[in-house]
């Protein structure tokens, strides 16, 4: 018969098209191992949530390894201090940091005894008042085993550092400082939805105290000078 395909043209053809698919597949998977396998392509996700004001977290005891935590209360209070007594010359950028309510990392990392007494302070009010902003700065230096220890089982640290702070005209006397620090860790600390991004563990000064330099810097720096 004319129409008839012989068998060896019919698998001549299968062979083709069996061929061409596996091609496409080949293809497809190379295209999606490439995709899936970056080693020198950065790769960012972010994890929306929307802000829940009226919600409550309750921040159970993890045992993490000692030395890791010890590094990261040293650096938690490292940073409370820069955030309590540095300055930039921005009022809302300073309100902002200073202020009682989700973004302000001194009020988050505080019990509220120790954030009412910073309230108190001569800088403070002057950053919150309506006054315009002040063309001035203060810094805070550490020096190299600044954080020490007092009594680990009561989380209790004294920290030395240089305060000093400097306008257009001229630069203030560094000053040195002593201060001795309580953390509270306590198991089933209570902390708003929206405070965990600035304070994940939950860790916060539950006393402050100025142990040497003379009065604390917020009262005793710039605006004393």
């Amino acid at each position: 018969m004319p129409d008839r395909v012989e068998p060896p043209i019919l698998l001549s053809r299968l062979m083709t098209f069996v061929f061409a698919a596996m091609l496409v597949v080949v293809g497809v998977l190379g295209v999606t191992l490439y995709n899936m396998y970056p080693l020198d392509r950065p790769q960012v996700f972010f994890l929306l949530s929307a802000p829940k004001n009226d919600l409550q977290v309750v921040l159970r005891k993890m045992i993490p390894n000692d030395e890791n935590m010890d590094i990261y209360k040293r650096s938690f209070i490292r940073e409370y201090i820069r955030a309590r007594n540095e300055i930039v010359p921005d009022a809302k950028e300073m309100r902002t940091k200073w202020n009682n309510d989700a973004d302000g990392v001194v009020y988050a990392w505080s019990t509220p005894e120790i954030y009412s007494a910073f309230t108190q302070t001569n800088m403070w009010n002057a950053w919150m008042s309506e006054l315009p902003d002040f063309e001035f700065s203060c810094s805070v230096e550490f020096d190299t085993g600044a954080i020490k220890p007092l009594n680990i089982e009561n989380n209790e640290y004294t920290i030395d550092f240089r305060y000093f702070c400097a306008d257009s005209d001229r630069q203030m006397n560094k000053k040195e400082y002593k201060i001795k620090i309580k953390l509270d860790m306590g198991d089933g600390t209570k902390m708003k939805w929206s405070e965990r991004f600035n304070n994940p563990l939950g860790i916060r000064v539950s006393e402050y105290e100025i142990e040497s330099g003379n009065g604390d810097p917020l009262n005793t720096g710039y605006l004393e000078d």
